[in-house]
């Protein structure tokens, strides 16, 4: 047991497959440079009611019903707005490959949208929108937030200005 404790205790965030996460379905950032800052460890003691720097792996249902594994980044327990701005979503496809949504502030928005997220996993974008998740069993913090829906489009879209005052208080 040493052994796969051991295995577990730093990894690059990009080698983290569906299977990691379903075993250790939170990571959290290490905040070193060392080896690089890309690694993580997995949170051991859940639920977890602080997500800073961490990634969540959970379900996610698709609009059409089917379930795909995937991962969030970015979910304030505590605070819907921050989560509805900035939350990250990754997906993992059946064959392992992983497709990281893009924001609609985000600089590769037009690459790495929704359109592109349901030509990934072969669907329409009204299969595939909207996407809902529950993370409440592994964290603890407002309905809202760990029971939640992405949508293809935010309900608001924020000024640049406003991303970066919510960003930066």
């Amino acid at each position: 047991m040493l052994l796969i404790f051991s295995v577990y205790m730093k990894r690059d965030i990009e080698s983290l497959t569906s299977k990691d996460f379903a075993e250790f379905p939170i990571w959290r950032f290490t905040n070193s440079d060392r080896p690089r800052e890309t690694y993580v460890t997995p949170v051991r003691r859940l639920p977890a009611k602080n997500l800073s720097g961490c990634i969540v792996g959970c379900p996610l249902r698709l609009a059409n019903g089917a379930v795909v594994p995937g991962n969030l980044g970015n979910l304030d327990p505590a605070n819907v707005r921050l989560t509805e701005q900035f939350l990250t979503v990754s997906v993992f496809r059946s064959d392992g490959a992983i497709f990281h949504l893009a924001r609609y502030h985000d600089f590769d928005a037009t690459e790495r949208g929704p359109a592109a997220l349901a030509a990934f996993l072969g669907l329409s974008l009204k299969a595939v929108f909207p996407i809902t998740y529950d993370v409440s069993a592994i964290v603890t913090g407002l309905p809202e937030v760990v029971r939640g829906t992405i949508p293809a489009e935010p309900h608001v879209r924020l000024t640049r200005a406003e991303i970066i005052a919510l960003a930066v208080p």
